[in-house]
């Protein structure tokens, strides 16, 4: 295995600030969801893999009574804070290591006082669970350091609650379950429900290629959470019809067409993307096992169409790099991903189209935005781990 670059990076820098190795280096993907949006915290489907783009953490245990960490991309920026009583949460990207050690006093587990540096090459804010990334970092650092039993579930799930509850940010599962247990050259279908797993090849010979457009968007902004609080207004309506559901993954696009009439109209779109998006993960996890990439990139497309019209999540600069992509011979299926507002489009490429899906893209999204977007080609990657 060929060293990355970060790993050095980190190692260096930590070497240099603390003046002895690191005792761990820890890595942590992001993510890029091939389709499923706005479903997992409707206790839906999704479908996402890990990236080749990770947080990459170096730590080391410190007798004194806080903890430092320094952030090279943020002009190496330095947190400090104790990991006995968090403070209350001020934003910026220490919330993000805080976060996680409020959790963890939240479940009754002291994680112990470290020096860590932080670098990423996760693009932040462009979808792609930037913060998933780096909670999952620091989680399972403190996690090998603390001696602590926690299985990756269950990890991710208190990741998910620093965020929620910390950081004030309302994300479902996914990010945080497919950062913890992403498997290398394969999508994970999720349960948001159940957190059942199941894993599905990618077929040989098609590329994930990952669009940014540069156009960036904050997920604590107050739309997302907007949503999440209409898609629960739908389902307080529809409880009086269908008394079982709890959620709208409980909802058959059969009932809320006979039973959400009543819904603000505003509303009823939001529901009818979400219970429309939970089928076509079903069925794009079913072409997968097919092998039918024709089938499963035109539900990528279906689903963007779903969440800028219904959803109302797209911008004019994603809705354009998914027109440009499907313009292109080879380009099976493009939509956004992420939760939108900004940030990355996805799209499955036969790999020998990739350079003429690259040129495409970039010469249409340049002449009509006058800047270029970020394409690069990214693979399924392993979850979290310590690498040595």
């Amino acid at each position: 295995m060929v060293e990355h670059e970060l790993y050095r990076k980190v190692t260096q820098a930590y070497n240099a600030r603390f003046q002895h190795p690191p005792q761990l280096i820890v890595r942590a993907p992001g993510r890029v969801n091939l389709i499923g949006e706005h479903t997992d915290y409707n206790d839906g489907f999704v479908l996402p893999v890990a990236v080749d783009q990770a947080a990459w953490l170096a730590v080391g245990l410190t007798e004194e009574p806080w903890t430092t960490v320094r952030a090279m991309d943020m002009g190496n920026d330095e947190a400090v804070f104790s990991v006995n009583q968090v403070p209350a949460s001020v934003g910026g990207w220490p919330d993000y290591p805080k976060g996680v050690v409020w959790a963890f006093l939240e479940r009754g587990l002291q994680p112990p006082s470290v020096n860590a540096v932080l670098a990423s090459d996760v693009p932040v804010g462009a979808g792609m669970s930037s913060s998933a990334a780096i909670e999952l970092a620091f989680a399972f650092a403190w996690t090998t350091l603390g001696h602590f039993d926690i299985p990756l579930p269950d990890l991710a799930l208190l990741c998910q609650r620093a965020e929620n509850q910390y950081v004030g940010v309302n994300c479902g599962i996914m990010d945080q379950m497919i950062s913890a247990c992403g498997k290398a050259g394969h999508a994970m279908l999720l349960d948001s429900r159940s957190l059942e797993r199941r894993y599905f090849p990618l077929p040989e010979g098609v590329a994930i290629v990952v669009a940014d457009s540069l156009v960036r968007r904050s997920l604590a902004s107050s739309e997302y959470n907007v949503r999440r609080a209409q898609c629960e207004q739908a389902v307080a309506h529809l409880q009086k019809y269908v008394p079982e559901a709890t959620a709208l993954r409980d909802i058959s696009l059969r009932n809320l067409e006979r039973f959400g009439r009543g819904l603000p109209e505003v509303v009823y779109r939001r529901a009818r993307h979400v219970v429309t998006e939970n089928d076509r993960v079903l069925r794009f996890a079913r072409a997968l096992y097919n092998g039918d990439i024709e089938a499963a990139g035109m539900l990528m497309v279906e689903g963007h169409r779903s969440l800028r019209d219904d959803y109302e999540v797209s911008a004019p600069e994603l809705d354009a790099l998914v027109e440009a992509a499907m313009e292109v011979p080879g380009c099976y299926g493009a939509r956004l991903t992420g939760a939108g507002f900004g940030g990355c489009t996805i799209a499955l490429v036969a790999e020998e189209a990739v350079p003429e899906f690259q040129a495409h893209i970039t010469e249409v999204y340049a002449a009509r935005f006058e800047k270029r977007p970020a394409v690069y080609v990214t693979h399924p990657a392993d979850g979290v781990a310590v690498i040595q």
